[in-house]
């Protein structure tokens, strides 16, 4: 899957807010987050282009991009990562140290506790 900088992933999260998209666009909707200048914003679209995150089609005089991926599987894809690195791939020891440092809320708590009886009666437990 595509590597994305921190600033590459904000573009990637304006365009995912509405795409198809003109540049216009995204500048618009990066300018109430960041100080970015224009030209770095479309430099930054540029890239994601290189690398084949976002496509274009060209109407008239102006540019329309359209995310090639998926937020939800690059988010995936990236805490798999993550959790792999830090963690050799088990996500109890990242629960547990949110859990000790009294990071996880009553709805965190409620909420993973859903996910793993829905993982439980999948498997047949």
């Amino acid at each position: 899957m595509i590597e994305l900088s921190k600033a590459e992933f904000a573009v990637m999260e304006a365009l995912w807010q509405g795409h198809p998209a003109k540049a216009s666009d995204i500048i618009q909707r990066l300018s109430n987050d960041t100080q970015w200048h224009e030209k770095t914003i479309k430099t930054l679209v540029s890239r994601l282009v290189k690398k084949q995150a976002v496509s274009f089609e060209k109407q008239g005089r102006e540019y329309i991009y359209t995310p090639t991926i998926g937020r939800e599987a690059y988010t995936l894809k990236e805490s798999q990562s993550f959790i792999e690195r830090f963690f050799r791939g088990r996500i109890a020891p990242l629960v547990s140290g949110f859990a000790k440092t009294e990071q996880l809320s009553q709805q965190d708590i409620d909420e993973l506790k859903q996910i793993i009886k829905q993982w439980e009666q999948k498997q047949g437990k």
